[in-house]
Formats: C-alpha cells, structure tokens, sequence
C-alpha cells in the first residue's frame, strides 16, 4: 500500500514563476530549469502557453522551451488552458513530453479563475485531451478545489471524482488533484484518495498537489503516500500559489517533500543537496527569502 518509490513533477518553474509581482527574466528562469533538471527530478513543469496580457509572467514561453538544455530522461511539460494554447505548444512539439490541462471542481472557482463553467471547461478540455493524444502527448487532468473551495467551502468527492472520471474518459492517463488553498486535512486525504483509486482504476496515475496554505501540506502529502499515492507535484522555494483568492499561499517545497520522505526511506532519485541549491539560487534571484524549511535548516545530519 504504502510506495517504496515516489515519483515528484516539479511545478515551480510555471507554478511558481506565475505567481511572482515582477516578470523573472528569461535567462535565469533557463538557468533554473537547467538547474532543476540536474538533481535527479524526472518531471518539470517549464511553462505554459497563457495569453500575455493575462499572465505577463510567462509571456516568454516559447523562448524558454528553446533555451533550456534538459537531459533526454526528463520529461518537460506545460499547462495548457485552452485549444489556442495547445496550437502554440504544438509548435514546440519536439521540445515537449507531457501536457497538463485543468479546470476546478466548484464553479464559483471555475468561473474566477477561467471565467467558464465546468461544463464549458469539460468540453473544451475534451477537445485538446483528443488532441494531444492524436500528437503522442502524455495527457495529465489537473483538478483545482478538490479538497475545498474557498467561494463554496466543502467540495463532495463524487463531484470531484466525477470530473476525473470525464477527463479519464477524454484521454488523460493521470489525474491530479489540487488542494488549491490549503484546505484539506490528512483524514480528508487518505479517505478521498482510496475513494479516487476505487472508482478511477488501477490503469489511471493519481498525482497529489498540495498548497501549505495553512501548514498541513507535507501531513497532507504523507496521507496521500499511506493511501497508496507515488505522484506528487510540488515547487521548489515552496514558490507559488493560487492567483484567485488572497491569500493562497504557495505550494508544499519539493525540497520539504523530498526530504520528509527521504527520511522515511522512500526512494525519490532526487539530489537533495542539489535541489536545496537550486531554491538558495531562486532566492538569490527574486531578492527575497522564501518559505521552504529545508532551506533554512538543512538536510537532517545523524552524525
């Protein structure tokens, strides 16, 4: 039940760079990813290919895909909010493995945050899913608000799962599931995520996501591990956070993650020592500390 082996996507550079006030130059946002892709992690989120005017932050997309050098065993992918955004990913198809559309499981979120309705995502996500699929992309559904919604307070798991479902359905091989402003506890977790496998099947990758909103994130991540989950999202720096509402604070860090569960024995391939350096480096380039513990603290020394 319990994985002996997890397997971690690294959310920060599109996650994280997003959220930030100021646009972080092309150059270091290159340097990072590079970085990134050298401590063992085998799945970066680079991008995403959003309207400019949007999200300005993330305006260089396709110059970020040419610049960066990853290791052919890293598979790169990128948020996809529509079908314009996957005509613009695929032109970069040989620079891409994966894609990650999304849609939430509430509508007041929904319609925040893409000014659609469920109904109206599912349809538009049925479409690029097909798409992508057709282009020999692997296809992750992400599911925001699963846990929660901060417009409409609890979310039922049949919603949620129902979703996953549709999106299984449209071609998507993993389903994430967000807990997009840290609402979720650990009993939540473990019960949603045995729920998920019953109904999704065994065929389907279950990826957690988890915001530290309110500090329960890595409680949460180890709830999802004890119910079976070996996929997890998480950003570097503990950079991050969702846009809609104030106040959502960012994602659990890769290196808090990776170091709780390298304590626990479970195997991730991640350099720990070298992802720290790569949010010391983040630090050293937004001019400000971030919220990781492990940055601060270090790795555990026994000796």
């Amino acid at each position: 039940m319990r994985p002996a082996t997890v397997s971690i996507r690294e959310v920060g550079p599109r996650d994280g760079f997003q959220n930030e006030p100021e646009v972080i130059p092309t150059a270091s946002k290159i340097e990072l990813i590079d970085a990134l892709a050298r401590t063992g992690l085998r799945r970066l989120e680079v991008t995403s290919f959003v309207r400019a005017d949007v999200i300005p932050q993330l305006a260089d997309a396709a110059e970020v895909l040419a610049g960066i050098s990853v290791p052919e065993e890293v598979a790169v992918s990128v948020l996809i909010p529509n079908e314009r955004g996957l005509e613009s990913a695929l032109e970069q198809r040989e620079r891409i493995d994966e894609i990650n559309v999304f849609l939430s499981a509430s509508e007041t979120h929904n319609r925040k945050n893409v000014n659609r309705s469920i109904d109206e995502s599912l349809a538009g996500l049925e479409r690029v899913l097909g798409r992508a699929r057709e282009a020999g992309l692997r296809c992750e559904g992400v599911i925001s608000t699963s846990f929660g919604c901060p417009y409409e307070g609890y979310v039922p798991p049949e919603r949620v799962l129902e979703i996953a479902a549709r999106l299984r359905d449209f071609g998507a091989q993993e389903i994430g599931f967000g807990d997009t402003t840290g609402m979720a506890n650990p009993a939540q977790v473990g019960v949603f995520f045995a729920l998920a496998r019953e109904t999704l099947g065994e065929q389907v990758e279950l990826t957690a996501h988890f915001h530290n909103t309110r500090g329960a994130g890595l409680a949460n991540a180890f709830a999802a591990w004890q119910a079976g989950v070996s996929s997890f999202e998480s950003s570097f720096g503990e950079l991050g956070g969702c846009p809609v509402p104030a106040g959502a604070t960012g994602n659990v860090a890769s290196e808090d993650l990776v170091s709780m569960l390298h304590e626990m024995g479970v195997q991730t391939g991640i350099d720990l020592d070298a992802l720290i350096s790569c949010a010391r480096r983040a630090q050293e380039i937004l001019g400000r500390p971030l919220g990781s513990h492990t940055l601060v603290a270090g790795p555990v020394d026994w000796h």
